[in-house]
């Protein structure tokens, strides 16, 4: 799956309801969902195991220091 690269404290407007949000660094990957509840926005975040160890598969691995 591809995602979507973004800059650290950018806000983004996401599309559709399954939207996925991936750390840049350690490949975690989670699934974000959004609703507005009594006129204020609420979110949640979900680990997505299958898609952080696909992820985690394909990126290069770090040198430890």
């Amino acid at each position: 799956m591809k995602y979507t690269q973004i800059q650290d404290g950018e806000w983004i407007r996401p599309e559709g309801d399954n939207y996925r949000e991936q750390c840049c660094d350690c490949g975690l990957v989670h699934n974000v969902e959004f609703r507005i509840v009594d006129g204020h926005v609420e979110w949640r975040a979900v680990r997505n195991a299958k898609a952080t160890a696909a992820c985690r598969r394909t990126k290069p691995k770090r040198s430890k220091r």
